[in-house]
C-alpha cells in the first residue's frame, strides 16, 4: 500500500532515466496513464497485468475484497481469482515498496489503492455497493493525481455509464477483442468471374484446382470455402493451403440430414472431414449450427470411443444446478433440453437411426454433459460438441479445446447476437476469439450461417423481432 503523497511523486517519472523497469534507451510516451481495474477484469483474464504496456496499474482495495470470495470453487471465474492472487503475491514480494511493484521490464509499475473519498460521489452514490466503493477510490485518485489521466477499466457497462457521468474515462477490457464484428472471419468467399475451363476442371473427375488457375481469388485461407461463379454456372469448393489446391465439395446426405444450402454444405463438409480437429460454426437461431453437428458425430461415430455434448450453463458454474430438485442428470436435464431436441429430429429423419442412438446413450458412448465438469478431463477419440459457446470466455475456451487428445475433434457452435452472459458481448466472447486466432490453421475450419432453415416462422421472426 501506499501514500498518496507518495503516489503524487513517483507518477511524474516521464522520463526514461527514472524508470527502473525500462530499458535505458526506452521512449515513454508524453503522459503515462494509470488504469485502475475492476474486479470483472481480472476473472475475466488473470493474465492481465501484462497486457497494459508502459503503463501503471491500480487495483483498488475492494477488488482484493471481492476476489477473496472467488478463491474456492471449481469454476473458471474461480481459477481466475486463485492465479491472479497467486501472481500477485509472488509480484509483490514480502512488503509493497512505496513505488509499487514493478511489472517487468517495459512494463509499468503495480499498486494496491486504499479507499479515497470523494463526496460528489458520495452524494450521488447512496447505496454502499463494491462497484461505489471502486467508482469513488477511482475518482479520489485522479483528483489526486492531477497531471495524469486516470482510467477506469471495467467490463461492467453500467459501472463504466456512472464512471462517464462523474467526467472519468471508463473502457472495457479489449486485449481479448476484435474490433469489429463485421471484421471477424466468415470462412467462406462468393467469387465471380471464375473461368468456365477452372469451373469444368473442378467438375471432373479430379475435382481439384491449382490456386493458380482462380486468380481472382485473393489470399485464400487454408480450410476457407468458396462459391466460384461463372455467370449461371456455379461450384463449392475448399481451400488447401498444404497442396495450394481447390477441392470441390459435394452436397452429400449426413445422417439423414442433406445441406439446403451452400453454407450447410460446407460446415458437413468440414464436421466430416478426419483432418480437421476444430470446427467452428456461428449463425442465428435455426441456421442448423447444432443438427449438423450432431448428424455428423453421428455419421462417424464408428471412428470415435465417444460422442460428449455440452452447453455451458450460465453463469459456468455448478452452483445454480443445486437449486433444482433431482440427482445430478435431473439438474442439467432443463439445460441440455435443445440437445434432446435435436436428437428427436435425427430420429425422425432418419427412423433406423433410433436403436444406434438409444443404444450410444444407454452404454454412455454418446453422452450429454455440463461444460462445469469439463477442467482437467483428457478426451480420447472424442467427437466433443460445445453448443452455445458465444456464452464462455476466452479462456473457458481455451480450456475446452486443450482438453483434446489424441483423436479427438471439437466442435463449437453459437449464436454471436444471442449472448447471456454479463460480461461478454459479440467481439469479446470466446466462440468470436478462438475463430479470429485460429482461422489461418490447417487443423481448424470455420462456417458462418446466415439462412434460417428451421422454418418460413423462425426465418421472418429472426429477421424483424
Amino acid at each position: 500500500m501506499i501514500s498518496s503523497a507518495r503516489t503524487h511523486d513517483i507518477s511524474k517519472s516521464n522520463t526514461p532515466g527514472e524508470r527502473e523497469d525500462l530499458p535505458p534507451n526506452a521512449e515513454l510516451p508524453d503522459t503515462l496513464k494509470l488504469f485502475v481495474l475492476d474486479t470483472n477484469v481480472i476473472l475475466h483474464d488473470a493474465q492481465c497485468l501484462s497486457k497494459f504496456q508502459e503503463h501503471d496499474i491500480a487495483v483498488p482495495i475492494t477488488v482484493l475484497e471481492e476476489l477473496d470470495r472467488f478463491k474456492k470453487g471449481d469454476s473458471d471465474i474461480h481459477f481466475q481469482a486463485r492465479q491472479f492472487l497467486r501472481t500477485l503475491d509472488e509480484l509483490v514480494g514480502n512488503v509493497m515498496s512505496d513505488e509499487g511493484a514493478s511489472l517487468g521490464e517495459g512494463l509499468g509499475h503495480f499498486r494496491v489503492l486504499l479507499s479515497l473519498p470523494f463526496r460528489q460521489a458520495d452524494q450521488a452514490l447512496l447505496s454502499d455497493t463494491a462497484d461505489h466503493r471502486i467508482l469513488k477510490t477511482a475518482l479520489g485518485i485522479r483528483e489526486l493525481l492531477d497531471d495524469r489521466e486516470v482510467v477506469l477499466v471495467t467490463k461492467d457497462t453500467n459501472l463504466r455509464l456512472k464512471a462517464k457521468a462523474f467526467g472519468l474515462v471508463a473502457q472495457d477490457y479489449t486485449n481479448d477483442k476484435i474490433r469489429h464484428l463485421d471484421d471477424l472471419y466468415t470462412g467462406k468467399r462468393i467469387v465471380n468471374g471464375v473461368s468456365s475451363e477452372a469451373i469444368a476442371q473442378l467438375y471432373s473427375e479430379e475435382g481439384e484446382l491449382p490456386a493458380a488457375e482462380v486468380p481472382s481469388v485473393v489470399d485464400p485461407v487454408t480450410n476457407e470455402n468458396f462459391v466460384l461463379r461463372n455467370g449461371s454456372r456455379s461450384v463449392l469448393a475448399v481451400y488447401n493451403a498444404k497442396t495450394d489446391r481447390f477441392r470441390r465439395i459435394t452436397r452429400t446426405t449426413c445422417f439423414g440430414i442433406k445441406p439446403r444450402n451452400a453454407e450447410q454444405a460446407f460446415a458437413l463438409e468440414a464436421l466430416t472431414d478426419q483432418r480437421i480437429r476444430l470446427v467452428t460454426l456461428s449463425g442465428k437461431a435455426g441456421s442448423g449450427k447444432t443438427l449438423m453437428a450432431l448428424a455428423a458425430a453421428l455419421e462417424c461415430e464408428s471412428q470415435y470411443r465417444q460422442i460428449l455434448l455440452a452447453r455451458p450453463i450460465v453463469p459456468l458454474s455448478n452452483r445454480d444446478l443445486g437449486f433444482l430438485p433431482g440427482d445430478a442428470t435431473a439438474k442439467i436435464e432443463p439445460y441440455m433440453q435443445p440437445l434432446f431436441d435435436n436428437l428427436s429430429v435425427l430420429k425422425h429423419e432418419n427412423p433406423q437411426s433410433r436403436e444406434l442412438i438409444s443404444q450410444m446413450l444407454a452404454e454412455e458412448r454418446l453422452e450429454i454433459t455440463p461444460l462445469a465438469y469439463i477442467r482437467g478431463r483428457s478426451l480420447q477419440q472424442t467427437f466433443f460438441i460445445v453448443d452455445e459457446a458465444q456464452n464462455l470466455t476466452p479462456h473457458e475456451v481455451k480450456t475446452i479445446v486443450t482438453r483434446a487428445g489424441e483423436g479427438t475433434k471439437i466442435v463449437l457452435t453459437g449464436d454471436l447476437q444471442q449472448i447471456d452472459h454479463p460480461y461478454l458481448d459479440s467481439t469479446s466472447n470466446g466462440l468470436t476469439y478462438v475463430i479470429n486466432r485460429m482461422k489461418e490453421q490447417h487443423l481448424h475450419a470455420h462456417v458462418t450461417l446466415e439462412k434460417g432453415v428451421r422454418s418460413e416462422l423462425s426465418e421472418v421472426a429472426g429477421n424483424l423481432l
